[in-house]
This record gives structure tokens, sequence and C-alpha cells, in this order.
């Protein structure tokens, strides 16, 4: 019983240290994405330059994980890794105070992204082990995304108090450089720790037999259009500025709004997870989807409105994907996998960014319509998928 408790408790040590480093982080680059949408159309980018940036972003920051989790499965180097990508990926955020054109800021947004496609699968096979020794993997990723999600709502207000203060995307971008020392110095000390934490593991998920393999394929395909459809926050900041729905200052404060549902819906939402499994991702899409409407065609408060939907769906999407793929993958495969639920998700993400920015030149309507078809036909796929228990054991 008392080496039962000491794993216990190691895991979840090891669950909170990564979730500080995340908090860091996020304030690191999500202060950042908060203001890059109007900063970019400061230097002369359109409406659709600054939804394909964004979108070249995440098809680099997803679709390069692949590549990382299979490297890292087959070299088991999870903490180089980590440590790498972690670098990368914080380092290129102030770097942006000197950016001075819209496409070397593009570069640097890219850049950024790249890092966090480094470290991701490593970081997320590492945090699986810790929760599959809790027997809450869904528990696990979510406290991982509300601390994660608490970083993300500091970084936005830290942006906006500089600009209330001094106006200055620039400066605002320079101080960011201070959480992202603090980031690196707690995965630092997270290493020294932890230097193996797939040991964390006790339990493994079953191995994927054929008809699992098929239910992943359809979760995949789900996930895509959950990506497609979702617009990202730098065009809705876009617009909000654009159509002054908001002052600018305020608007980094409606995506620190966004993040604090996020994180408390990853908390809610991945222990509901636990218990109810897929179902709980359903309803945590269908009703989310309606913050489209609300940011692309309402006033002040529909917007406001549209940003807390817009939370829940982003917390319940990064929480409850990754704990439904880590349950179906053996810890052997699993950063490989993660990465490669992380490639499709990106490549989807990247489509449909330019496609959402292209329908918004159009009529910010058409943006609207296509945003809904695209998550609700996924909830239609996501209802056919069966929990882990109930698939066939491998013979």
């Amino acid at each position: 019983m008392n080496t039962t408790n000491a794993a216990a408790r190691n895991a979840t040590r090891f669950i909170v240290l990564i979730g500080l480093t995340s908090l860091f982080a996020d304030m690191t680059y999500e202060g950042s994405r908060s203001i890059t949408g109007p900063f970019l159309g400061t230097l002369g980018a359109t409406g659709a330059l600054v939804a394909t940036v964004a979108g070249a972003g995440e098809l680099v920051g997803y679709g390069l994980r692949w590549a990382s989790g299979v490297i890292a499965d087959r070299t088991r180097r999870y903490w180089a890794i980590t440590l790498f990508g972690y670098t990368v990926n914080l380092l290129a955020v102030p770097a942006l105070a000197i950016a001075g054109s819209w496409q070397v800021a593009a570069a640097l947004i890219v850049l950024e992204r790249t890092g966090k496609a480094i470290r991701t699968p490593a970081r997320d096979a590492m945090l699986s082990h810790a929760g599959r020794q809790l027997g809450r993997t869904g528990w696990a990723f979510g406290l991982h995304e509300a601390m994660d999600q608490t970083g993300a709502t500091l970084g936005p207000l830290i942006a906006a108090a500089v600009l209330w203060w001094r106006g200055d995307y620039r400066l605002a971008f320079a101080w960011l450089l201070v959480p992202a020392l603090a980031a690196l110095s707690v995965l630092v000390l997270a290493r020294f720790r932890f230097p193996r934490p797939q040991d964390l593991e006790v339990n493994t998920a079953r191995p994927l037999v054929p008809q699992g393999r098929r239910d992943l394929l359809r979760f995949f395909i789900a996930t895509a259009l959950i990506a497609a459809g979702y617009a990202d926050f730098p065009l809705i900041a876009f617009h909000l500025a654009r159509e002054h729905v908001m002052a600018p200052g305020v608007i980094p404060v409606l995506y620190a709004l966004g993040n604090v549902m996020a994180g408390a819906a990853a908390l809610l939402l991945g222990h509901a997870y636990d218990r109810r499994g897929l179902r709980v991702l359903v309803h945590a899409t269908l009703v989310p989807a309606l913050f489209a409407p609300l940011v692309m065609l309402g006033g002040a408060w529909a917007a406001v409105a549209g940003m807390v939907l817009w939370g829940i769906g982003f917390g319940a999407h990064d929480t409850l994907l990754r704990a439904a793929v880590a349950d179906r993958v053996d810890k052997s495969q699993r950063a490989s996998v993660l990465g490669a639920f992380n490639a499709c998700y990106g490549v989807a993400w990247f489509a449909g960014s330019a496609m959402l920015g292209l329908l918004y030149d159009i009529d910010p309507r058409w943006l609207v319509a296509m945003s809904l078809v695209l998550q609700w036909s996924a909830c239609l796929v996501l209802l056919g998928l069966r929990s882990p228990e109930a698939m066939p054991a491998a013979s």
C-alpha cells in the first residue's frame, strides 16, 4: 500500500511540475498570440494573411509532431527532445519585439510553433505515464490543461497591461521573456527530479486490434473536422479590432476570459470523461460551436459570450482529445500515435484557417456557416465511437 501511495504521489508531483512549466510557457506564447493579429495588421497584413500565418503556424506546430513523436519513441530521449523544443518555442516570442516587417514576424510565429511541435509528443507521452499510474488519464490531462490555461490567462493580461501603459506591441513581446525563463527553469527541475517518467506507468493501454484501429481512424476524422472549423483567435482579434467591436487594449482581456473558461472546462470535463467517456466530448463540441456567430456577427456583449463558449470548446478539445488517444495506445507507441494525431489536427487547422480567412474576407456569415457545419459533422462521427473498454482484447 505504501509503495502504491508513493507511486501515486510521484505521479501527481510530475503532473504538477509539467503543469507549472506549461503555466509559464503559456504566459509567454499565449500572451503573444493575444496580440499577434493586430500586430501583424500594424505591419500591413490583411485578414487573409493573418489567418494564413496563424494557420501556417498551426500546420507546422502540429504537422511536425508526427516526426517528433516517432523520434521520441525510437530514441527514448523524451527529455532531450522536450527541453530543446521548449527552448525554441519560448525564445522566439520575445524576438518579435525586434521584427521589422510582417514577413519577419510571420517567420518568428512559425518558429515558435515549430518549437512547440518538437516538444509536445514527448511531453504528452511522459504526462500520460503519470496519468495512467493514477488510473485517471482525463483528470491528469485536465489538471495539466487547467494549469496551462491559467498561464494562458495571465499572459494576455500582461500584454493588455503593457498596451494600456505604453501602447507598444514590441514592449509587450519583450516583457514575455520573464515567464519564458521561468518555464525553462521549472522544466530543468522536473528533468532532474524525474529522469525516467515512463517508469511511473504500471498499467498500460491494450495494443490496438483491427477494430480499435478503425475506431482510432474515425476519431482522427472527427478531430480534423473540429480543427478545420475552429476559428483561431488571431482572426477573431483582427475582426474585433477592424470592426471596432472592442478597443485594442481590451481584446487581450477577452482572450484571457476564453482561457479562464478553457481551464475550468478542462478540469470539469476531464473528470467527467473518466466516468462517462466520449459522449462528454460530443456535448463539449456541439454547444461551444455556437461561438462563431456570436463573435463574428454580434456586438461587444455577444463577443464576450462567444469567447466563453470558444474557451469551453478549446479546453475540452485540448484535454479530451489527448486523453482519448492515450487511452487507446500502448505506452511504447504513444508518442508516435500522439504525434500522428497532432499532425492530422494541424493539417486540418491550417486548411481550415486559410479557408475561414478567405470566407471572412468575402463575408463573415460564410465563415460562421462553414464553422458550424464542420464542427457539428464531427459530432455525428464521434457518436459512433466506442470507449477503449468496449474494444475487443488483442489475441
